[in-house]
């Protein structure tokens, strides 16, 4: 199953003390990484962050925790270095303050202090609401990979009908060559009167036959196409494995081009070079 490196959830948790929300984002990376913020401890962003990681292999992820308790009785504490920041641009900017309760009322200047039994008490509902946005999340990249998914395979089909065109080209293109080779031997004969064995012929026929022949770049191609369908609809999403194969798909793609000696084929190359390239764009988004 294919998952998508993008995603978003969200849930919301409440009993009758503190009421949770958690909110996950997520975007490419080539690794793994977690990001855990809000209004908790960082034994509670600890635990939020192993979760995660059982969930997820890569992505960059930015969880954020909303907690507001329900009881009156609750302590705040003033965020000194944010106060001392808004004091700055607002001396900078000539705008003054007229009120402690303005200033107050700025973001991030009043936080809510978090006491280890409070912490204890939210616990459930923090891991309530992040156990649900994990599902969410990854519901959503599931969804995403789906759809990822169809539109890999449809590009595989239409990369397999490139090989088979150029597969039936093939021999045409030694065949041309060697009615060009006979023709011009033909003439040089009757304006020179040079004799010419037929041996020569052949083996010079062969010669670029051999150079030409795409075959094995074909048949190597073929097979990573099959192992690219086989790896994206394994149970796990494999992204570095479909990455590597992308890779192996355009080498080879560019080995025919170069030996191919024929428009019809150069075209062909073109647009598998286009198709392999959309791939590899869809694959960086993969887990």
């Amino acid at each position: 199953m294919l998952l998508s490196m993008t995603g978003h959830g969200s849930a919301t948790a409440q009993d009758d003390q503190v009421q949770v929300l958690v909110e996950i984002r997520s975007v490419n990376n080539r690794f793994l990484k977690i990001s855990v913020s809000g209004d908790v401890d960082a034994d509670v962003q600890g635990k939020i962050e192993a979760m995660a990681r059982a969930r997820v292999q890569r992505g960059a992820l930015n969880i954020r925790l909303q907690t507001q308790f329900l009881s009156a009785k609750t302590q705040y504490q003033l965020n000194m270095p944010q106060l001392e920041e808004y004091r700055k641009q607002l001396q900078s900017s000539n705008v003054g303050v007229e009120s402690m309760a303005a200033v107050l009322s700025l973001p991030g200047i009043v936080t809510e202090m978090m006491s280890e039994s409070k912490m204890e008490t939210a616990w459930p509902m923090i891991e309530s609401a992040a156990q649900q946005a994990l599902e969410n999340f990854v519901s959503m990249r599931a969804n995403e990979g789906t759809a990822m998914l169809k539109d890999l395979l449809s590009n595989c089909d239409l990369i397999d009908q490139h090989v088979a065109s150029i597969r039936e080209l093939g021999p045409a293109v030694v065949e041309a060559y060697s009615n060009r080779v006979t023709e011009r031997i033909n003439r040089i004969l009757q304006e020179h009167d040079v004799s010419v064995s037929a041996s020569d012929v052949v083996r010079e026929i062969g010669i670029f036959s051999e150079k030409v022949d795409t075959s094995e770049e074909l048949v190597r191609l073929e097979s990573h196409i099959q192992q690219f369908r086989s790896i994206a609809n394994n149970n796990e999403s494999s992204g570095r494995k479909l990455d590597f194969l992308t890779q192996e798909l355009l080498r080879e793609t560019n080995t025919i081009g170069s030996k191919a000696n024929d428009a019809q084929i150069a075209n062909h190359v073109v647009e598998m070079k286009t198709i392999i390239e959309r791939i590899r764009e869809m694959i960086q988004n993969a887990e």
